[in-house]
C-alpha cells in the first residue's frame, strides 16, 4: 500500500473516531439490565437481556465507540428477541470507570473474558467485534476457543491491512485527546494501535469454529477501490484454519456497516446461527 494510501486511510479513521466519540443518541439501552462489574482497580457497566438462551451473544465496539453504537439501528435489541445479548463500556467509555495502562488489546481481552464469566454461567458465546473490537474478540477466541461458538466480525481491524506510523498514530491520538480528553478510553486505545496490530500478528489462527466477516467496500474520498481490495484481502486471512468460513463484501456500507445496512448485519448473524447445534 502507498503512503499517502496509508496516510488518507489513518486520517479517516481519526475522523470515524471523532464521529462516533462526539455522537450523542437517545438509546440509553432501555430492555436491558445495568450492571456494575468489579475489577481490582475500576468498574465496568455492562447491559445485558437474559433469558437463559442456549448461546450468550456478546458485543464488542469499536474504537471510540460505546456499547450504544450496537442499538443505533437496534441490532442488539432485535438479536435478543431470539438470545441472550450481553453489551458493555469497556474502560473510559459511556458509564464505566477509567482503568489501568497500557489498554492494549491483551488487556483489554483479559477485561472480556471477565465480563462474559461474569454473565456466561457455562455456555458458549457468540461474539460480534466491530473495527478494533474485532481484535479483541480474535484474541478472546484464540485464548478460549472452547467457550466460543461463532465469531461475526464486522468491517474488524487487521494487521495486513493497517500499518500506521509512528506519526500517524500520533494524529489519531491527538485528535482523539483533543475532542474527548487524555482519559477517554478512544483517547487511551489509540495510543496502543501499533503495538496491538504488532500482537495479534503473532496470533495463531483462529479456532475452528463458524466465522462469518463482512468487509465495508463502498469507495469514497477516503476509501479507493484498491485499498478496499486490499481491506478484502486481509480479511480473507482470518480463515485460515477454519472449515466453516464465510466472507460477505458489502459495496454500499462504510466502515459502520450496522448502521449503513443493519439488515446485512442481522441476516448474516442469522445465517451464522443457523449452522450451530
Amino acid at each position: 500500500m502507498k503512503i499517502a494510501e496509508m496516510k488518507i486511510i489513518v486520517m479517516a479513521l481519526a475522523t470515524l473516531l471523532l464521529i462516533a466519540s462526539c455522537k450523542k443518541t437517545n438509546d440509553t439501552t432501555p430492555a436491558f439490565t445495568e450492571t456494575k462489574i468489579n475489577f481490582t482497580t475500576h468498574k465496568l457497566t455492562s447491559f445485558s437481556a437474559l433469558k437463559n438462551s442456549r448461546y450468550l451473544v456478546v458485543f464488542e465496539s469499536g474504537l471510540g465507540d460505546d456499547h450504544t453504537v450496537w442499538n443505533n439501528k437496534a441490532i442488539a435489541s432485535q438479536i435478543n428477541s431470539k438470545l441472550d445479548v450481553l453489551l458493555y463500556d469497556r474502560a473510559g467509555y459511556g458509564q464505566s470507570e477509567n482503568g489501568p495502562d497500557p489498554r492494549n488489546i491483551d488487556r483489554l481481552r483479559s477485561e472480556l473474558e471477565h465480563v462474559i464469566d461474569t454473565f456466561s454461567n457455562g455456555r458458549k458465546v457468540i461474539l460480534i467485534g466491530h473495527s478494533l473490537g474485532g481484535l479483541i474478540i480474535r484474541d478472546y477466541a484464540v485464548k478460549n476457543p472452547l467457550k466460543t461458538a461463532a465469531l461475526l466480525f464486522v468491517d474488524p481491524s487487521h494487521e495486513f491491512y493497517n500499518h500506521p506510523s509512528q506519526a500517524e498514530e500520533d494524529r489519531l491520538y491527538d485528535a482523539s485527546k483533543n475532542a474527548n480528553g487524555a482519559n477517554f478510553g478512544g483517547t487511551q486505545e489509540a495510543r496502543e494501535f501499533i503495538e496491538d496490530l504488532q500482537y495479534v500478528s503473532t496470533l495463531p489462527s483462529l479456532p475452528n469454529v463458524p466465522v462469518l466477516v463482512l468487509t465495508h467496500m463502498q469507495v469514497d474520498a477516503t476509501h479507493s477501490a484498491s485499498a478496499l481490495q486490499t481491506l478484502y484481502n486481509a480479511h480473507e486471512l482470518l480463515k485460515n484454519g477454519v472449515t466453516d468460513f464465510t466472507h460477505i463484501a458489502a459495496p454500499l456500507s462504510g466502515h459502520y456497516i450496522m448502521i449503513d445496512e443493519p439488515n446485512l448485519v442481522l441476516d448474516n448473524f442469522n445465517v451464522l446461527l443457523s449452522k450451530l447445534p
